[in-house]
C-alpha cells in the first residue's frame, strides 16, 4: 500500500511540476514556460496540422519560411515567432560529450530551449546516461520520449533550432532529437520538424491588474506617511 501511494504521490508531483512551469495560453493553443520565459505553440507539428506542409518535415530554410508565414499572419496575435535557440558555449563547434556540454546527450540545459523542455520540464531521459551507457529507453514508437506534457503532435524525431552551426553557417544548423535527447548539428538541406516559440509571455499583464497594483503601491506609500506623521 505504501509503495502504491508513493507512486501516486510521485505522479502527482511530476504532473504538478510540469503544470507549474507550463501555463496554458490562448485557450490551450500555446503554453508559457515560466522557467525559460518563452511561449511554446501547443501543437508541436503545427506546420502539418495547419495544412502548411504535407507532413511537417522541412529543410532549415523552409522551416524559417514557415515561421515567417506565422508572423505575417500574426498567429495568436503575435508577429515575433521563431525557432528555439541553441547556444554554443565554447569555441565555435560541437563539444560532444555525454553530459554538461553544448553537444551530445544530457547537455548543459542552459544551452538549448528544447533540451531544457525535454530533460527538465517534461522529465525525459536521454538514450545514453552521463557515463555513456544506454538507459534502456523503450523502442518504437516514442523511444525515450515518454512524457509530452500538454503538447500535441510532439514527434520523437529531429527538430530544427533557429541557430546555425558556427563553423559552417551556410550549410549546417543545430537540432534537438526528441526521440533520444540528442543536441547536435546537421545539414540544413535535411528535412526535420519545426516548432514555433516566442520570447516572453503571450498574455500581457492586464491594464486593470497593473492599475490595481499601482493603486496599492500609492495606498501603501500614503499609509506609511500618515503613520510616520502620527508617530511624530
Amino acid at each position: 500500500m505504501k509503495k502504491y501511494l508513493g507512486g501516486i504521490c510521485l505522479a502527482l508531483w511530476c504532473c504538478g511540476s510540469v503544470q507549474a512551469e507550463l501555463l496554458s495560453r490562448a485557450g490551450g493553443q500555446a503554453y508559457y514556460d515560466t522557467v525559460l520565459d518563452i511561449t511554446w505553440v501547443a501543437d508541436a507539428n503545427l506546420a502539418q496540422t495547419s495544412g502548411y506542409d504535407d507532413n511537417g518535415l522541412m529543410s532549415w530554410s523552409a522551416a524559417q519560411a514557415w515561421i515567417t508565414s506565422l508572423n505575417t499572419a500574426a498567429y495568436l496575435g503575435k508577429s515575433d515567432w521563431r525557432l528555439p535557440t541553441v547556444i554554443d558555449t565554447g569555441t565555435p563547434g560541437c563539444d560532444l560529450a555525454y553530459t554538461g556540454t553544448d553537444c551530445g546527450h544530457n547537455v548543459d540545459l542552459s544551452t538549448g530551449e528544447m533540451a531544457h523542455l525535454y530533460y527538465s520540464t517534461l522529465g525525459n531521459v536521454g538514450y545514453y546516461n552521463t557515463s555513456g551507457s544506454p538507459t534502456g529507453c523503450p523502442g518504437d514508437p516514442n523511444y525515450c520520449l515518454t512524457s509530452t506534457g500538454p503538447f500535441s503532435n510532439l514527434q520523437p524525431y529531429f527538430y530544427w533550432s533557429g541557430t546555425v552551426y558556427a563553423p559552417a553557417p551556410g550549410s549546417r544548423a543545430w537540432y534537438f532529437h526528441f526521440g533520444d535527447g540528442l543536441q547536435f548539428h546537421y545539414f540544413q538541406s535535411n528535412a526535420f520538424f519545426a516548432w514555433a516559440v516566442r520570447s516572453g509571455d503571450i498574455v500581457p499583464v492586464p491594464a486593470a491588474v497593473w492599475l490595481f497594483g499601482s493603486a496599492m503601491g500609492v495606498f501603501g506609500m500614503v499609509r506609511r506617511r500618515v503613520l510616520a506623521g502620527a508617530g511624530a
